[in-house]
């Protein structure tokens, strides 16, 4: 069996003929690979409160639960998750129903980007009926929602709430300082 020598020397010297490789030379890329695709997560953002926020006031007043992000890129998005403890009750007590009514929203910064519509009597997001004693009641508010903020200035994603027009009702957020969330993720755009 015959030896071959090889040429140390001179073995790493030369060119990759062109049709062997798609692109020969870092110069010759021209795009990202197809695998690098929007959608991606980019960074997570979450946020906490324990704080309870009691309001009677028909004017919306912030819940004390709030989280800020920095996106890297005007055309990513922002999906946004909150998971809040809220409850309304009325403060009469008087014989028969009672209702207690909510409005609550989603705003970046001063901006309100989601307002739920109007609950069943007109005046508020959540509406609930009473034995005639006031009873307190409450809910777990989940929402999910996905902005374009437009932007790579830092943003604060933040929710406030407010009474209905019934003027003895008692609205709350982070009910019992049960704890609230909102997470902040950023999406490749």
């Amino acid at each position: 069996m015959a030896l071959s020598k090889i040429d140390a020397a001179n073995f790493l010297t030369g060119t990759i003929p062109q049709g062997n490789v798609a692109n020969a030379s870092l110069g010759a890329v021209t795009s990202l690979p197809g695998a690098i695709a929007t959608g991606k997560i980019l960074q997570v953002v979450q946020s906490s409160s324990t704080t309870q926020s009691t309001t009677t006031s028909t004017t919306y007043q912030n819940s004390n639960l709030s989280a800020a992000i920095t996106p890297s890129s005007s055309s990513n998005k922002v999906l946004i998750m909150i998971s809040q403890m809220l409850n309304t009750f009325s403060g009469s007590g008087s014989s028969g129903d009672e209702y207690g009514t909510m409005k609550w929203k989603l705003l970046r910064d001063s901006t309100d980007i989601y307002v739920p519509a109007n609950g069943n009597n007109g005046n508020g997001i959540f509406f609930y009926n009473y034995d005639g004693a006031g009873q307190q009641m409450s809910t777990l508010s989940n929402l999910q929602y996905l902005d374009s903020p437009s932007t790579t200035s830092a943003i604060t994603y933040k929710t406030q709430l407010a009474a209905g027009a019934n003027g003895d009702t008692t609205v709350v957020a982070q009910w019992e300082n049960n704890i609230g969330f909102i997470t902040l993720l950023e999406v490749a755009g």
